[in-house]
């Protein structure tokens, strides 16, 4: 299956993850959705879109692509993943983020983890993740299990 793997970030996380699916399947192409030079969906069987989430929203990047390609990807196998440190929200980060008719055509869903580096972190998500976490240290929550479980239901 030729798939393609797109996904928007911040600092970096969502990248790492679509690498991590990339290097489990094998005929996978990445792409930043900020970055020009995004292939032509019509050259690849599988597509995968992913973001990182910021208060509850996907990357602008991401939704604008979304929303651009629906009927396009609606017809491919479709994989839709978000990156965050917050494994409660997935029904609201998919649903107040993704058009219904995408989220019924993706063969697979998943919040496959985040990571939080306060180098690369703003004052404001420092004090945050102090807050909800309880640690201003590197956190690294990427789920290989997860991913791992993602693209067996994507090939499946």
């Amino acid at each position: 299956m030729n798939t393609l793997i797109l996904y928007a970030t911040k600092h970096g996380a969502a990248r790492e993850i679509a690498r991590r699916i990339a290097n489990r399947l094998d005929d996978a192409e990445i792409h930043d959705l900020s970055q020009s030079g995004i292939p032509d969906l019509a050259e690849f069987d599988c597509v995968v879109v992913g973001s990182s989430v910021y208060v509850g929203m996907i990357r602008k990047e991401a939704k604008k692509y979304l929303r651009q390609n629906a009927e396009s990807l609606k017809s491919k196998t479709l994989g839709l993943y978000v990156s965050c440190m917050d494994e409660g929200g997935k029904d609201t980060y998919f649903k107040s983020n993704f058009v219904p008719e995408l989220l019924s055509a993706a063969k697979t869903t998943g919040i496959l983890g985040g990571v939080f580096d306060p180098q690369k972190a703003g004052a404001i998500e420092r004090f945050i993740i102090k807050v909800i976490k309880k640690s201003s240290a590197y956190i690294d929550l990427i789920d290989d299990a997860a991913i791992e479980r993602f693209v067996n239901d994507l090939e499946s």
